[in-house]
């Protein structure tokens, strides 16, 4: 499949989709509660931008750890040369997961997320010590720190995994990250993002895969929960808090 973007092509991605081996995955274990992922068998994915969507619970976050540590990233963030563990976490689904590769293979990664950025920030400290200078990334608010890495390790021809970038950034702040992740798709890059964000979700030509209604399927913008519950919120604020606040007087 071809996909063009601001006069890029791109006919291939560095993952062009993941198959679930069961059989590696205990019969005790919780992904197989989980109505989205019990009874995936394989996901493909056809551009360069794939945006996750879905209640809490609903496995995009668990999917896409275990994408990142079964294609080499350690499972708290960085880059692939990073390796450390301040509490192991994760799923056994990375351990079932085979990744369906492109014929191209990025040259540079990054996986992202939100609630072990503290921990890889110290690393990077730690990393930086007498190589190459660190980015002092506590010293930073957190919004800014992140911005720092996307605007660090977003490279071109590279493969980048974003776990909920938005829990740091305010909306002017996202509308920045947007265009630095437009800017790496158009110097022939993929992304795979898990994100609530109705700005990033806006991102034109976008794949957007939802994994609410018990199954993984793609959806339209408009379609999204974060669209929906923002576009009702701004457009019907006094209304609709009027009812939720009244419900909440009623049930004290």
């Amino acid at each position: 499949m071809e996909y063009r973007m601001g006069g890029y092509n791109m006919k291939d991605q560095f993952i062009r989709g993941i198959q679930i081996k069961w059989e590696n995955i205990s019969p005790y274990s919780y992904l197989r509660s989980i109505p989205a992922v019990q009874n995936l068998q394989h996901l493909e994915f056809h551009k360069p931008i794939t945006f996750f969507v879905g209640e809490n619970g609903s496995g995009k976050s668990t999917m896409l750890e275990a994408i990142a540590i079964a294609e080499g990233f350690n499972p708290e963030g960085g880059t692939k040369n990073y390796s450390f563990s301040t509490y192991d976490s994760h799923s056994e689904l990375y351990e079932a997961i085979r990744i369906i590769k492109g014929v191209r293979h990025a040259g540079w990664g990054y996986f992202l997320r939100a609630e072990s950025f503290y921990n890889v920030a110290t690393m990077e400290e730690e990393y930086a010590r007498g190589t190459v200078p660190s980015e002092r990334l506590h010293q930073k608010s957190h919004g800014e720190s992140f911005l720092a890495v996307a605007q660090k390790h977003f490279r071109p021809n590279g493969l980048y995994l974003l776990d909920e970038p938005e829990a740091a950034l305010s909306p002017q702040r996202q509308l920045t990250l947007l265009m630095e992740i437009d800017r790496c798709v158009k110097e022939e890059s993929q992304f795979m993002i898990v994100t609530h964000s109705p700005i990033l979700l806006g991102m034109p030509n976008a794949e957007i895969l939802s994994f609410d209604d018990g199954q993984i399927h793609p959806c339209d913008y408009e379609e999204t929960d974060s669209y929906q519950v923002t576009e009702m919120f701004i457009n019907h604020r006094a209304h609709l808090l009027r009812r939720l606040l009244e419900n909440e007087t009623d049930t004290m």
